[in-house]
């Protein structure tokens, strides 16, 4: 990511600092998250003996770099004794771990390189959980009745626009809950892990977004759900939605 940040700061004119966060599964869930709030409460705190002025901090991260900015811009929110950011930017984010067969997961579950497979391997690896539960996650069996009702208010296919379910959807049909893989992957449920189950107390008070989304890329109804969340409490959001685009293209 070297020469990107560099691209970034010579083109926006801007200084990029970039964190060195822990890695798992050396370091778990949520180290990583916990490595990079304290990195920007410090920059934050420390802004001026880098030129850098406190009421233009922004933070911006692609990929589980998204979902961990999303999740310190929403611990950020409450925060009295530092400056606000700015804004954020989430480039293809991973948001939520509720649905895996909404339109974007059902068109490009193939696509390389984020396979709908890999994006939950990776998911439960970096939680140091058991692979065998993949399947009846992907069936949505880890979602009790009363989570599922909450949930879809922020996470359905209904939220969508049509556009995005023309090349080959079909509404999944719902698979009796598992208690024992609920109580094995309860984490998943964390805003810091799924960002887009954030409180609205929580979404109502994010800063600006810039959010990027590709149409090849199992992610993307991920990035246009939080867009509405976002704009449903009067968040000022600027998408970018590339028609030709797959995960990584940054």
């Amino acid at each position: 990511y070297e020469r990107t940040c560099r691209y970034f700061a010579r083109k926006s004119n801007s200084v990029v600092v970039s964190v060195g966060y822990r890695l798992a599964p050396k370091h778990p869930y949520p180290t990583q998250f916990e490595d990079c709030l304290t990195a920007t409460i410090h920059f934050m705190r420390t802004a001026q003996d880098y030129g850098v002025d406190p009421s233009r901090i922004i933070i911006c991260g692609d990929s589980s770099g998204g979902t961990l900015t999303a999740a310190v811009a929403q611990a950020l929110v409450n925060r009295r004794d530092l400056p606000k950011l700015r804004a954020q930017i989430l480039i293809y984010p991973f948001l939520q771990c509720v649905d895996f067969n909404l339109p974007s997961y059902q068109q490009n579950e193939g696509v390389p390189i984020l396979l709908k497979e890999r994006t939950l391997a990776l998911g439960l690896q970096y939680l140091n959980k058991d692979l065998s539960v993949m399947q009846a996650i992907f069936k949505g069996c880890h979602i009790p009745e009363d989570l599922q009702l909450k949930y879809q208010k922020w996470v359905s296919p209904d939220y969508i626009p049509h556009e995005f379910k023309t090349r080959g959807y079909k509404p999944s049909t719902t698979h009796p809950f598992s208690k024992e893989i609920y109580t094995h992957i309860k984490p998943v449920f964390d805003p810091v892990f799924s960002p887009l189950l954030a409180e609205d107390s929580v979404i109502a008070r994010l800063p600006e977004a810039f959010i990027l989304t590709c149409e090849y890329d199992v992610l993307r109804d991920d990035g246009l759900l939080y867009k509405k969340r976002l704009e449903d409490h009067g968040i000022k959001v600027t998408w970018c939605h590339l028609q030709e685009g797959f995960h990584g293209t940054v």
